[in-house]
């Protein structure tokens, strides 16, 4: 088994040090999706769901809590990230709503955890604006699909 880095020799937690790691392109691509009921998804698309614009407020709240990963998840380092896109986009066949993440940096550390932290709080911010019409949503099958740079090199879920 791999030796995990966020732990010291006697098992207290603590964060890695990324200084003497070379400065390299990083990037990662996290996916997600919510399921629904159809009449839920119709409202989405719809733009009458009664807080707004479920896919803008998504997008922009899946880029910002890429850039809050560092005070959400402990011993992450916060990075400044070159780019982050996300990507909101109906399924009709779930029926639900498909969230794709996207983070790229030029640093000494991946950027997994961003482009997962949008997926999900994008997510989220899709069953909060939707909970008045569908408690009954599920958010499921958040997952890293690619990162690309840095030591470990480059990862492909097949």
């Amino acid at each position: 088994m791999t030796k995990l880095t966020h732990l010291a020799a006697a098992g207290e937690a603590h964060m890695v040090d990324v200084s003497e790691k070379s400065v390299t392109e990083r990037s990662a691509r996290a996916v997600g999706r919510i399921s629904m009921r159809k009449e839920t998804l119709d409202l989405a698309l719809s733009g009458n769901a009664k807080k707004g614009d479920v896919f803008a407020a998504a997008r922009i709240a899946g880029i910002m809590a890429a850039k809050k990963t560092a005070d959400l998840i402990p011993l992450c380092h916060p990075l400044a990230l070159t780019h982050v896109g996300v990507d909101v986009e109906p399924d009709a066949a779930l029926p639900g709503i498909k969230v794709s993440a996207r983070a790229k940096i030029a640093g000494q550390t991946g950027v997994e955890m961003e482009a997962l932290t949008a997926v999900a709080v994008a997510c989220l911010t899709i069953y909060d604006m939707l909970k008045a019409a569908d408690r009954e949503m599920q958010i499921e099958a958040i997952e890293l699909v690619e990162k690309a740079g840095g030591k470990s090199g480059t990862f492909q879920r097949s």
